[in-house]
């Protein structure tokens, strides 16, 4: 699992967080009964975006059906989104995964570098751009803004000189004709130039966080980093990540939508979050907000651990993790909430939808 929008259910009011999951299950098994098991390989949080943008333009809710138990949801089965948001979603997710694919084989990263390794990931990047070109032409999607920005972010990034905002444009137009694309499928056309708007602040900050998350491995290991490329600080990238903030949040509030709250509490509050986040474990000196991890132990346990996580799609992480700072509920100290979910400590709305009532802050509309 990956991206930056990672609610859980002491972040999103019990409904919305249903809701959420409903999305994320109908992602990971979209892709599973389309293209097969392999391909929920790319399932991410940001993709679903698409699938919750979808249904929340359209006046009926999305059709759900029963998905059979699932160790993400403690082996209980659920009702899971099944539209062609979804879909659309899958083929996003599937198209974008290739060409990262494609990039990691290029540059040489890591174990791509082996020639076994790199034309096993070519042949699967091949075949999920195939699968997912085709998904898309059946809902009347064309793919190549996808296809041409992984080119494009290639060509940009061997060019000296760029400016931040330069390097983000292809991310940004990749993103902006997926979001637009929802707004046909709902039957909304009037939303498809602000979706877009949507989708070009939400990808500058998807490539923006993504930087800085990654700039201090970046600068130790002398890969490529658009900040360390454009001599850009964390000032700088913090300023354009505020302005895309408040350039979303006021798109968003000029949508035409029939259910505003699942939408709201993922591309306002929680991406607010999520650059809070990532500037705060990048900022030198900021002090440690968890204990220092202990060593993977290796062995069977580590082997257990490792498969628990692979199975709970990440919703697991053994304490020495590096991602298990940034799981989904590291950020809140919930010890102080009372039985509606009012959070004495950390100021957010656990699980009050539909209990009587909602906390501050809480970003729904019950």
């Amino acid at each position: 699992m990956f991206g930056i929008v990672r609610p859980c259910r002491h972040a999103l009011c019990g409904g919305l967080f249903s809701q959420w999951m409903a999305h994320l299950c109908g992602l990971c098994l979209a892709l599973r009964d389309e293209h097969g098991h392999a391909a929920r390989l790319v399932t991410n949080y940001d993709g679903l975006l698409v699938s919750v943008l979808t249904e929340a333009q359209t006046p009926a809710a999305a059709p759900r059906r029963r998905a059979a138990p699932c160790a993400l949801r403690g082996f209980r089965s659920a009702d899971i989104v099944e539209d062609q948001g979804v879909r659309l979603a899958a083929s996003v997710s599937l198209v974008l995964a290739a060409g990262k694919a494609r990039d990691h084989i290029a540059d040489g990263d890591g174990l791509y570098r082996r020639r076994l390794v790199a034309a096993a990931a070519e042949r699967v990047a091949a075949r999920w751009s195939l699968a997912g070109s085709r998904t898309a032409a059946a809902l009347g999607f064309d793919p190549e803004p996808l296809t041409r920005a992984v080119a494009e972010q290639a060509r940009l990034e061997r060019l000296p000189g760029l400016g931040l905002l330069e390097l983000t444009a292809p991310t940004e137009e990749a993103v902006a004709a997926a979001f637009g694309h929802t707004a046909t499928l709902a039957g909304k056309p009037h939303n498809r130039r602000t979706l877009e708007e949507v989708g070009r602040f939400f990808g500058r900050l998807a490539h923006l966080l993504d930087a800085v998350e990654d700039l201090s491995r970046d600068r130790a290991a002398g890969a490529y980093n658009p900040l360390l490329a454009t001599g850009a600080d964390l000032v700088t990238a913090r300023r354009h990540c505020d302005d895309a903030l408040l350039g979303l949040r006021l798109a968003v509030d000029e949508l035409d939508l029939e259910r505003r709250g699942l939408t709201r509490a993922l591309l306002v509050r929680e991406l607010a979050h999520a650059v809070t986040r990532a500037f705060a474990e990048a900022e030198p000196g900021t002090p440690e907000r968890t204990k220092r991890r202990p060593p993977d132990p290796g062995g069977l346990l580590s082997l257990a651990c490792a498969s628990l996580t692979c199975c709970t799609c990440g919703l697991y992480r053994p304490a020495w993790d590096e991602e298990h700072d940034k799981s989904c509920c590291s950020r809140f100290d919930c010890s102080g909430c009372d039985a509606c979910g009012n959070c004495g400590n950390c100021g957010e709305c656990c699980s009050c939808c539909g209990e009587g009532g909602c906390c501050d802050g809480c970003g729904c509309d019950c």
